[in-house]
């Protein structure tokens, strides 16, 4: 099963009971984050206008638990994820296409959770909603309940020892920007830097100017030359557990398995006693 589905397939998609459920995660990195970019309302955006039948998902609240010691964006309450996805029609025997408003990010976040937690068939809509050809709606549905009962997987989790034990005997991708990669710059952690043994792969140079994956042979391509291969376990972290859910998307769509470490450098960092990297080698 394809990890993503383009805008002229999924408008293509016969209307009816077999449509995929549809979620909205639009979402933005904080005002700090971002650069200091106004604040963004996805709730808002959602209501001036969506893909028709598509549900809003919040990313902070029902993607994430609260921030703390398990990095900015912990894993949510299996409990909480459950119920929002059941609210918005998500069932086990029924494909969903998730997106968001083009930086794929958010999309792959919810994505990446669907899947580890059991889902068959979950999607992103590539380019996001940017690459819609169709009208929106303002109408707000009311999907029946779903019946999807997430049940986590053995596999496709790091925490911090195991992404550590990754970077030594595997391959460890860092898909933040390489500024932040090399300690440059970091405006949102306490400390710039990597994890020992990781290797810089911004995320953001898996799509193209559009905002679209790039062709599944030149990300082959991409994650070879950066050390990936058929017998190497692979990993990925980023800030907070979002963009680099957007690399294991990427991965995927290479046809590369890989695991995520889903408190990432937020919540490395914040241990003092976790050693730091800094510079372009790994080392």
């Amino acid at each position: 099963m394809n990890a993503i589905i383009s805008a002229s397939d999924l408008a293509g998609e016969p209307a009816g009971a077999g449509r995929p459920v549809l979620l909205d995660v639009r979402w933005q990195l904080s005002t700090a984050a971002a650069g200091g970019a106004p604040p963004f309302d996805g709730r808002a955006e959602y209501a001036a206008g969506h893909l028709p039948g598509a549900v809003f998902v919040d990313l902070d609240t029902e993607l994430a638990s609260a921030p703390g010691a398990g990095g900015r964006h912990p894993l949510p309450d299996l409990a909480v994820f459950g119920a929002a996805m059941r609210r918005a029609g998500v069932s086990a025997d029924h494909p969903v296409v998730v997106y968001d408003g083009g930086q794929g990010w958010a999309a792959a976040r919810a994505w990446w959770l669907l899947h580890w937690t059991g889902h068959p068939d979950v999607r992103v809509l590539d380019g996001g909603l940017a690459a819609w050809p169709g009208p929106l709606s303002t109408e707000l549905p009311a999907p029946a309940p779903g019946d999807f009962v997430p049940s986590p997987g053995a596999s496709g989790l790091l925490d911090a020892d195991g992404a550590a034990a990754l970077a030594r005997s595997g391959l460890l991708l860092d898909a933040r920007a390489g500024e932040r990669y090399r300690g440059e710059v970091e405006p949102i952690d306490p400390v710039g830097g990597h994890i020992p043994g990781a290797v810089s792969a911004p995320t953001t140079q898996n799509v193209g100017p559009d905002g679209r994956f790039l062709p599944a042979e030149e990300l082959r391509a991409r994650f070879k030359e950066l050390g990936a291969s058929e017998d190497l376990e692979v990993g990925v972290y980023c800030g907070s557990g979002v963009s680099g859910a957007h690399e294991v998307l990427a991965l995927a769509v290479a046809g590369i398995p890989a695991a995520l470490y889903a408190g990432s450098w937020s919540e490395w960092s914040s241990d003092p006693g976790r050693p730091v990297a800094v510079g372009p080698d790994p080392q």
